[in-house]
């Protein structure tokens, strides 16, 4: 058998895993993923990377540094979790598609051709928080418990417990309110 005959017959084999993989998927989940996504357990990978119990993080999801994640947190598809400065995500939280969190920037690096250093600064994430799709929240910032970041906000300012920020920059849109039977309302500040 020569080369091209066993790369052949290993690309049907893939193809056919591929597609198994996909109608598994299909019919069980109603979902439509990438080869590598079908072929991963985001569990585990949450596991391997010492996140908490039952969350889950995509395959190509990026997370560098000091990352610490809680428990029953999701963490969507192409996020980037940049912990060089310490980065705490809490429990029961959900950090949607293309959500960038940084905790350095390299502002003063760049412009001073190299002579200043990175700056470096932990963010933290409470529990129970919502941060929305393609957001980014910059380095030294605390997102307090119970809030809620709409999607694409750049936050450069903390956000205080039970809050909804939207926009770019981030301004405060509402506050969060939790009745003692755990019902919620949000309530946006009028115009």
């Amino acid at each position: 058998m020569n080369d091209n005959s066993d790369i052949d017959l290993l690309k049907e084999k893939i193809i056919s895993l591929w597609e198994k993989l996909r109608n598994e998927y299909k019919s069980k989940f109603d979902r439509d993923l990438p080869f590598d996504e079908l072929l991963s357990d985001r569990w585990n990978r949450a596991k391997e990377l010492g996140f908490g119990e039952n969350t889950s993080i995509y395959l190509n999801s990026y997370v560098y540094g000091n990352v610490s994640v809680g428990k029953n947190t999701w963490i969507g598809p192409f996020t980037i979790l940049e912990g060089t400065g310490g980065l705490t995500i809490g429990d029961n939280c959900s950090i949607s598609a293309g959500v960038q969190i940084y905790t350095h920037n390299s502002v003063k690096w760049a412009v001073s051709n190299g002579k200043e250093n990175y700056e470096h600064q932990p963010v933290s994430i409470g529990n129970c928080c919502f941060i929305g799709p393609n957001s980014i929240i910059k380095n030294g910032i605390s997102v307090g418990e119970h809030s809620i970041v709409a999607a694409g906000s750049f936050v450069n300012k903390n956000v205080v417990p039970y809050s909804i920020v939207a926009g770019n920059p981030a301004k405060l849109i509402g506050k969060v309110i939790l009745s003692d039977d755990n019902k919620v309302t949000l309530d946006y500040l009028k115009k």
